[in-house]
């Protein structure tokens, strides 16, 4: 090649490379300065009608509000969360397509199930928005008041002692308490949902369930009795209630609702959501609704989000691994 050709391709790939540059510039500066231009839409990989479904509504609704622009909810339920979790991994890295979700599908249902997306490098954690304390309730028939009285009862071999699990995440707490609480007799009875265990619960079919403070209407009804937080602390919404691990068993374990992004979604995009989601878990309207289902609001950094995903990960391996816990076929 002579020293004319050299020159001449030279220039052409420094003309290409500023050419590439400009367009980089252009796309940043676009998603800076222009998103959203278009609707959003977040999926909530469960059915409608949950407390989280609603809470994630209601985002919606402010987040819309924020941006100015539609924010459209889909409900994509199934394999515990891991087909509207894998729709949102495979989507335009863009921000118009977000996942709502309690933390534990991202977390557990990979270590569970076959997924196609890894729970922290498919996703761009842009919040925890919220998080929940957890309570084990009991039919109020069942002759027990405290977990002390459960541990009796089951090992007293009076009667037998099921807990109904809506949920593989439900399941494996339920595999954990027995361990903790050394009552391998009481049998973990599977149910497809929160709201067919608590049916169930409700029904005299199993005796007690692990479940959210959505079933604080048939508590208060009398219906359900609460017998532990799984907490460090009492609850404000059941201050009577004491916390499991008063009761001497030390087990703490909550929810989180979290937002999320495809992977590789721009910076500053996930920092614009991130922002506007701070001022909605400030709002009275949102707060309001938190405080009725014992949510605590959070509004996390992306950054927060992503170490406490990592460490939930490592917690349920632990789980898994201490309870030898296997799904049933």
């Amino acid at each position: 090649m002579d020293i004319t050709s050299f020159k001449h391709l030279r220039r052409r790939d420094l003309l290409l490379g500023s050419t590439a540059l400009a367009i980089t510039s252009t796309v940043t500066a676009q998603a800076a300065g222009e998103y959203p231009y278009r609707p959003i839409r977040i999926i909530v990989p469960y059915a409608p009608g949950g407390s989280t479904d609603a809470v994630g509504r209601l985002v919606a609704e402010k987040l819309g509000q924020a941006l100015k622009q539609p924010v459209v909810i889909e409900n994509k339920p199934g394999a515990n969360g891991i087909i509207g979790s894998d729709l949102v991994a495979r989507a335009a890295p863009d921000g118009y397509t977000l996942l709502f979700a309690a933390g534990s599908v991202l977390a557990l249902s990979p270590l569970l199930y076959k997924a196609n997306f890894d729970p922290v490098k498919s996703f761009a954690p842009v919040s925890m928005i919220a998080s929940w304390s957890l309570l084990l309730i009991a039919n109020s028939n069942v002759p027990a008041s405290t977990l002390k009285d459960v541990i009796e009862l089951a090992r007293s071999g009076k009667r037998s002692m099921s807990i109904a699990a809506g949920t593989s995440g439900y399941s494996l707490m339920c595999e954990e308490l027995k361990l903790l609480i050394g009552a391998p007799e009481i049998i973990n009875v599977p149910y497809n949902g929160s709201g067919p265990q608590e049916r169930a619960v409700l029904a005299g079919e199993a005796d007690m369930m692990i479940n959210t403070f959505n079933s604080l209407p048939l508590i208060r009804a009398g219906k359900l009795r609460a017998l532990g937080v799984f907490s460090d602390k009492r609850s404000p919404t059941l201050p009577d209630v004491p916390t499991i691990k008063e009761q001497g068993v030390d087990m703490v374990t909550h929810g989180y609702g979290v937002l999320l992004a495809p992977a590789g979604t721009p910076p500053v995009i996930v920092q614009r959501l991130q922002t506007e989601i701070v001022k909605i878990v400030a709002d009275p309207e949102v707060r309001d609704l938190f405080a009725r289902l014992d949510y605590e609001p959070v509004g996390s950094t992306a950054e927060q989000l992503a170490a406490a995903m990592i460490a939930d990960i490592a917690r349920y391996r632990k789980m898994i691994k201490d309870t030898n816990f296997k799904l049933e076929k």
